[in-house]
This record gives structure tokens, C-alpha cells and sequence, in this order.
């Protein structure tokens, strides 16, 4: 069986009113959770952060702390990535 890599989640912008992102993500989470045998209370203890959280993560939270979220996805084995998207060029500091 293949990782699963969150990285293959659909391209969606940031919109604080969209949490398809989220949701995604805890669905990939759960997936590959559930594929490794573990429960999330295994998930929680060996990611160093409390039941609560895998829970929030699975459920598409869309506010949680990035250290935590990246210590889940260690343990499962999976990444996240960041692309660029359309638009997302920031002009230089001092330059407008």
C-alpha cells in the first residue's frame, strides 16, 4: 500500500468561510489512521499531543497549531507541502 500524501489534496484557495481544506485533511488524517491500525487515542500518545486534538484534526477543524498538526502527520507518515498559487505574488517590502 502506497503513502498517502497530503500533498494530493484538491488546490483550494484560502477563504476564511471555505474549510474544504480542512475538512480534506482530516479525512486523509482519519484514512491513513485507520489504514496503520491505530486509534486515535495510539495517534495522540505517540504524536505527543491530547485525544482532543486528533479528534479536531480528523473532524476539519480549520484552526489548529501547525506543530502539532506536523507532529500528527510525522506519525502517520505523511507531509505537507506549500505551492504558489495564481496571484499569490507579494510585492517587495518598500516597493508601492
Amino acid at each position: 500500500m502506497g503513502l498517502i500524501q497530503v500533498d494530493e489534496l484538491p488546490m483550494i484557495a484560502p477563504d476564511m468561510h471555505d474549510h474544504a481544506f480542512a475538512k480534506a485533511l482530516g479525512a486523509d488524517v482519519r484514512q491513513r489512521r485507520r489504514a496503520l491500525g491505530l486509534k486515535q487515542v495510539d495517534l495522540a500518545e505517540l504524536a505527543g499531543c491530547s485525544t482532543r486534538f486528533v479528534h479536531a484534526v480528523e473532524a476539519g477543524k480549520p484552526t489548529l497549531r501547525l506543530d502539532s498538526l506536523l507532529d500528527v502527520l510525522r506519525v502517520l507518515g505523511l507531509s505537507l507541502r506549500l505551492e504558489r498559487i495564481d496571484g499569490g505574488d507579494v510585492p517587495p517590502r518598500g516597493s508601492a
